[in-house]
């Protein structure tokens, strides 16, 4: 009997903690294809490996991402899986990773993800009440136009380039190369440039089978083979979810899983014939380079060159982070020296 009095007790004892390392966290997930998409695949492996760390996220997906950052905001969930461009207002160091021309290939995002997924680097990932607690890279960006002949800065004035209505920075460069924009949502985007109501639109290589971008490109259109920027899916959770142990455990995990989406993501551009691509000589990148280091330079600071106003849109010390790692890869580009350099 003392014995049985003395187990009990040992397990009471131990019941507060068993229960403190069950943690449930309700997560708002976007993809637009939904539970079937590879977004939410990526964020569903990213969860499994949580759940061994003793932490439940419970996914909810959405094809919104409007409706999932109302639903966020509203309560309904704890923690928020979206696109970067979504997640800046939460974060805006984060939400620089998707500046223009700043990650030119995967190895510069890879090494910019393990230098800020360390613990060192904690301190960037709380904004306010919110806290980045993973990111997973969806791939980069591409200029998809209707006519291939479209291939330098020049030829893009005057065209209507489909922009998201909520990346302040696109909507900048748009102008910046005298283009028009056309005010497009991430559901609608697709489909004016399939039937061709605008001239060009952005977007990642998987979108060219999933959103079925290969009938706006036709047999006279094609992919610019230039990286625009760098696309992104980030965790963000209300600050008191996580304990800053476990919100540093998260990122490290959903770090984890870089490799795996990155092979994805290449598999998806290599899908595109590689008749569509359109090359861009080398001796135009350099001018490509610098015409974007600006475009970077006026959105963080607010002003344009002309001294008219702008939106303050990214964070100098990620640009700082970023310039650093492209002169770590390419020490002797013109602007690891420039007077002006990020």
């Amino acid at each position: 009997m003392r014995l049985r009095s003395l187990t009990a007790a040992v397990c009471l004892g131990l019941a507060p903690f068993a229960q403190a390392q069950d943690k449930e966290i309700d997560m708002c997930v976007f993809d637009l294809i939904g539970s079937s998409g590879d977004q939410y695949a990526l964020v569903e492996d990213y969860a499994i490996d949580m759940r061994d760390k003793g932490i439940e996220f419970n996914l909810e997906p959405y094809t919104d991402e409007g409706v999932a950052m109302s639903a966020f905001s509203a309560g309904d969930c704890d923690a928020l899986a979206a696109t970067d461009l979504r997640i800046r207002r939460y974060n805006e160091f984060t939400g620089t990773l998707s500046a223009v021309g700043a990650i030119p290939s995967y190895e510069h995002l890879e090494m910019v993800l393990a230098a800020i997924n360390k613990p060192s680097a904690s301190k960037y990932m709380n904004e306010g009440d919110y806290e980045i607690a993973g990111i997973f890279p969806l791939g980069a960006a591409y200029l998809f136009v209707v006519d291939r002949a479209m291939d330098t800065v020049e030829d893009l004035a005057g065209k209507r380039i489909a922009t998201l209505d909520h990346h302040p920075d696109a909507v900048h460069m748009v102008n910046y190369v005298n283009a028009s924009v056309e005010p497009s949502g991430i559901t609608d985007f697709g489909g004016k440039f399939n039937n061709r109501s605008v001239d060009a639109a952005y977007a990642p290589g998987w979108a060219y089978d999933a959103l079925e971008l290969y009938r706006g490109v036709g047999d006279d259109g094609g992919v610019v083979d230039y990286p625009l920027g760098q696309l992104t899916m980030q965790v963000v959770v209300r600050d008191d979810v996580l304990t800053d142990d476990e919100a540093q455990t998260s990122r490290e995990v959903a770090f984890d899983h870089f490799d795996t989406a990155i092979e994805r993501v290449k598999e998806y551009e290599k899908d595109i014939p590689e008749e569509s691509w359109i090359a861009i000589p080398d001796s135009d990148i350099a001018d490509y380079q610098e015409m974007f280091r600006q475009n970077r330079i006026e959105l963080r600071d607010g002003v344009d060159e002309d001294g008219n106003d702008v939106p303050e849109v990214y964070h100098g010390e990620m640009l700082t982070l970023l310039r650093k790692v492209r002169c770590r890869i390419n020490p002797g580009a013109s602007e690891c020296t420039a007077s002006d350099r990020e």
